[in-house]
């Protein structure tokens, strides 16, 4: 049998409690909002004074309730800013290395038009020049020091003409053949240039080390010393290469000899400039013709 509706309560303490603290709440809340009530009737500035009291401790309690609202309203905001931020980061970052790409070429470029515009007035002021070629290739690691351009005999190249750049001498042409020569660079232990001294003369004689520098050795009698620092020049003997072209700067100094830096790198540049010989090429003295028949002799008289 089903126990009636209407039971009441008093077989639970747990329920009793329960309707006891109930009532006691309720009677509480009355008797508080009539006292509240008649207070802002009869008595305003002190229903104010407590309603302040009140206000300073619900306002915490009220903001902080407030800011976790805002807080969990603004995750999903968070979240969509979030992926959007990484988007637009990424491409930026994109951007970023794009616009360094487009300035090293722009570097590059200024670079070889500089190089240009210094090789054309060189042309322009050189009244032996033959061509202005490219630098195809050098070979920079191994002890012989070559270089190719990409002009040969077709365009005037000869054998043993001088290669420079604005900068100074490079090397001097071995070979050549109808669209390229071979260019023997001054690193190479083959190569000999004399040259002098800018600062008193000095004449001495550059030879190629084969890994990139230059021995400077002293061409007179007297021992000469050197020092680091000290620049030399093509001097103009031998006939080869004109004089005042910058050969090298010295580094360091072992005795008598000096190791110097060649004042060009063949390895960073683009176009090299191809010169006559300093002294023309001695013309070849006609040589008689072996027809020619001797005069006839006049017949002695009788």
């Amino acid at each position: 049998m089903a126990p009636p509706r209407n039971r009441r309560p008093g077989f639970s303490r747990r329920a009793q409690y329960g309707l006891f603290i109930g009532y006691v709440g309720a009677i509480g809340g009355a008797l508080i909002g009539g006292v509240l009530l008649l207070l802002s009737t009869f008595n305003p500035p002190a229903f104010a004074a407590v309603r302040g009291v009140f206000a300073e401790i619900t306002t915490p309690i009220a903001s902080g309730f407030d800011w976790i609202r805002r807080g969990l309203g603004s995750i999903p905001d968070g979240i969509g800013s979030y992926f959007a931020v990484h988007g637009e980061n990424a491409e930026l970052r994109k951007q970023i290395a794009d616009d360094k790409l487009t300035v090293t070429r722009a570097q590059t470029l200024e670079q070889e038009n500089r190089r240009l515009r210094a090789m054309v007035k060189l042309r322009d002021v050189t009244t032996d020049a033959i061509v202005a070629a490219r630098l195809v290739n050098s070979s920079s690691s191994s002890t012989r020091r070559y270089a190719t351009l990409n002009a040969g005999s077709w365009q005037g190249v000869k054998r043993g003409q001088p290669v420079r750049d604005p900068s100074g001498l490079i090397g001097q042409v071995i070979e050549t053949s109808p669209n390229s020569a071979r260019v023997l660079l001054l690193a190479d232990p083959e190569s000999i240039v004399p040259v002098r001294r800018v600062r008193d003369g000095l004449p001495a004689i550059a030879s190629g080390r084969g890994d990139g520098q230059i021995d400077i050795r002293s061409a007179s009698v007297a021992t000469m010393g050197f020092q680091a620092g000290d620049t030399f020049v093509t001097s103009g003997t031998g006939g080869v290469f004109p004089p005042d072209i910058p050969v090298a700067r010295v580094i360091r100094t072992q005795g008598d000899i000096a190791i110097a830096q060649p004042a060009v790198n063949p390895d960073a540049l683009d176009f090299a400039l191809v010169q006559q010989t300093f002294l023309p090429e001695p013309v070849p003295a006609p040589s008689p013709s072996a027809s020619a028949t001797p005069a006839a002799q006049p017949k002695a008289a009788p």
